[in-house]
Formats: C-alpha cells, sequence, structure tokens
C-alpha cells in the first residue's frame, strides 16, 4: 500500500520530467499524509500540467466527500471494474510525482519501525494514479485522487505484502493517454523491480502526520538535522 510519501524535488525539475506546460511553486514535502493536497500530472488541451489534488478519491456519485479518505488506495487488478474507480480508469489517469515513500515493519511486539523506501538513485518517479472531479450544491468542487498498488516485490516483502504502482518513465505516455485501453494499461501494473530500489530505517518522528520536515527522512540513529 502507500500511505505516506515524499516529494522534496523542485517543481523546476518535474517541469523537465514530465514535459509540464504549467506547474506551480512547491515546497519539499517529507510526510504527505492522506487528505493533504499533493501534487499530479494530468494531461489537458494545453498539454500536461501539475496540479494540486486531494489524496483521497471522491468518486462523482459520493453524497459525501468524507469517503475520500477511505480511497486513498486502489488495487490495480480491481480498479477498472470497482464503481468507485472504473470511471477514472478509463478517463482520468494521472500521474503522481515522489521521491521516496514509507512503510511500517512489524518490530517484534515492540510496535513498528519506519522505513523509507527510495530508487538507488534517489530520483524522483511517479505513482500511477486516478483522478476524479466531486461537486454538490452548496459545497466548493475538489479535484482529488488516488495511487494505484500491486503485489510487492521481494525487496519489500519484509515490509508489506502491497506496494504502490511505480511507472516506468517510458510508460508515462502510454498511462496518460486517453486511448488507451485495459489490455493496453494492464502491463504497466506490475511491482517495480526490486533492484532499483532501497530502503532504510528512519526515526519515530514521521509517525506523526502533522510532523513534516527533514527529520521525517533521517535514517534511525544519525544525529539531528541541520537543516
Amino acid at each position: 500500500m502507500c500511505g505516506r510519501f515524499t516529494l522534496r524535488t523542485p517543481a523546476s525539475e518535474l517541469v523537465e520530467i514530465f514535459r509540464l506546460v504549467r506547474s506551480f511553486e512547491l515546497s519539499p514535502r517529507y510526510n504527505i499524509a492522506p487528505t493533504q493536497p499533493v501534487a499530479a500530472v494530468r494531461e489537458s488541451a494545453e498539454g500536461r500540467q501539475l496540479a494540486p489534488l486531494i489524496w483521497g478519491l471522491i468518486p462523482a456519485w459520493a453524497e459525501d466527500a468524507r469517503i475520500g479518505a477511505r480511497m486513498i488506495n486502489a488495487r490495480s487488478e480491481t480498479a477498472a471494474t470497482k464503481p468507485a474507480f472504473r470511471d477514472a480508469f478509463r478517463r482520468r489517469r494521472c500521474l503522481i510525482p515522489a521521491d521516496g515513500f514509507y512503510e511500517w515493519r512489524k518490530n517484534g511486539g515492540r510496535g513498528k519501525q519506519p522505513c523509507l523506501i527510495t530508487l538507488h538513485n534517489q530520483r524522483p518517479f511517479a505513482f500511477a494514479g486516478l483522478w476524479e472531479h466531486w461537486e454538490r450544491a452548496g459545497a466548493a468542487p475538489i479535484d482529488s485522487c488516488t495511487i494505484l498498488t500491486t503485489e510487492t516485490n521481494d525487496l519489500l516483502r519484509a515490509l508489506h505484502d502491497r506496494m504502490p504502482v511505480i511507472l516506468h518513465r517510458q510508460d508515462y505516455d502510454r498511462w496518460l493517454d486517453v486511448n488507451a485501453g485495459t489490455q493496453e494499461l494492464e502491463p504497466l501494473l506490475v511491482p517495480y523491480p526490486s533492484g532499483e530500489m532501497e530502503f532504510r530505517e528512519v526515526g519515530t518522528y514521521v509517525n506523526n502526520a502533522r510532523n513534516d520536515g527533514p527529520d521525517c527522512v533521517r535514517p534511525l540513529g544519525a544525529g539531528k538535522s541541520l537543516f
């Protein structure tokens, strides 16, 4: 699954990676949590744009926006057919930039140990996402999103049996192509290669979703961050 992630990469770098025609200023984020705004890449008539979406997809038919808090992840195996996600899977796919995500490992009955998972080269990547537009009379309209998950790879199996779908850069175009069908997309929804990833234990500072600073990513046992 994916319940917290980081995006410390400057917007200027994301513009180049995702070939964006429109962006917005980003502050480094060390502990992005459900129901918070996230940056997402969407296609538009003008080209790819970086847009702020609420993490937790609110289906267009939902009467109460609070349902989104339960829709932060969607299983890739069933997203194309589940009522909450199938329209978004067909028409509203997005990329959700990140440069790390967290998982909590069971710690022998002594609570759970947070771990930060990144690529070996520490470069940014993109989760496969879906987005939806919701509006009701008397309420502000909301654009929201969810992150697709798949079976875990060998490296992360000790942490969890699910992991977010991380797309290879050469597959970004296909994922965002509104004309791509389910048969074309399913091969993308697989575990990312273990050999390209790593993880390290971090301190419990990250456990509190209100904490969002460099100490969230500080390796366990390292000294206090100086920046």
